[in-house]
């Protein structure tokens, strides 16, 4: 994919300490506002946990299902008792968050790293809040950083801190490698989200086997000059993943239309492929607040 040529950003290892600390603070906070204020008890409804796990045995009441019945219980106190159950609600989730050079973009408000920062930071306090275990894969065209699933608010600071200002050895994107590498070092079943602006492809089939185990979400991150270049004449566009440089006519129709066709072409098919195989898909932007496409996406998935 091609873009405006942008100068990026200063490198991780040149900003101050203090202005990394500064940066992680801010994103804590806001999340951690919305977490409170806004999506209480929609991320439990919306996750489920990893299987029911024997709570008591109690009196049989009306309304109670036969198959429950303890029989050795009801034999000894000759009137029926059943078995309650209660859901084993803590979860294992993983980031899987493409770090290739193409999330450097931004035409408007962040860069598709940025908006991909902050949306994993509040994923992750929602988790941690649920008393969850959280990790993170950060990929290119490989694996450039895994930290293994734990808890506690110091463990998703550092989280968030990599997800920042982590800076990768490759600049192209393979979502195939990063699900291999995914499915070797987590064996139990996990919420897995995969974040990207998927300029990738052959990941499907790997996909779809790790979505039979685990619970796959699809996070699309874009930015609306991705998908509309039309007006600005004549430019230099850019592939950060390749380093490639040409210069187009925006005002042209024709090379507009194939550019649209294109990329409506490639979003239908990911976005039918990722329903014929069940997983969820989340659409977040640049341009716009996240939190009502996030509030939207758990009621969906609490309503199904």
């Amino acid at each position: 994919m091609f873009f405006f040529k942008k100068k990026t950003d200063q490198p991780a290892s040149l900003v101050p300490e203090k202005e990394l600390l500064k940066k992680v603070r801010q994103i804590h906070i806001r999340s951690r506002r919305m977490v409170d204020d806004v999506m209480a008890g929609e991320y439990q409804s919306a996750f489920k946990g990893r299987g029911m796990e024997f709570d008591m045995v109690r009196e049989y009441q009306e309304g109670d299902e036969e198959r429950m019945i303890d029989w050795n219980v009801t034999a000894r106190f000759g009137h029926p008792f059943v078995k309650s159950y209660i859901e084993e609600r803590e979860l294992t989730v993983i980031f899987l968050v493409d770090i290739s050079a193409s999330g450097l973009f931004g035409s408007k408000h962040q860069q598709k790293k940025e908006t991909a920062a902050e949306l994993c930071a509040i994923l992750a306090l929602n988790a941690i809040k649920k008393n969850d275990r959280i990790g993170l894969i950060l990929f290119s065209d490989q694996v450039e950083l895994f930290v293994p699933p734990q808890k506690g608010k110091t463990h998703v600071l550092r989280v968030i801190r990599e997800l920042l200002y982590f800076k990768p050895k490759g600049r192209k994107t393979d979502i195939n490698s990063a699900v291999e590498y995914f499915n070797k070092v987590i064996k139990k079943r996990a919420v897995v989200f995969l974040v990207s602006d998927f300029q990738d492809h052959n990941y499907y089939q790997n996909l779809n086997l790790t979505n039979k185990k685990h619970d796959v979400v699809a996070v699309e991150i874009s930015d609306p000059r991705e998908e509309d270049l039309a007006g600005f004449g004549l430019v230099h566009l850019y592939d950060p993943e390749t380093e490639e440089l040409c210069l187009v006519d925006t005002n042209n129709k024709s090379w507009n239309q194939r550019y649209q066709q294109i990329i409506e072409k490639t979003k239908a098919e990911r976005k039918a492929w990722f329903q014929k195989s069940g997983i969820d898909c989340l659409q977040v932007r640049t341009d716009r607040p996240f939190e009502n496409d996030l509030m939207m996406f758990f009621k969906r998935r609490r309503w199904r």
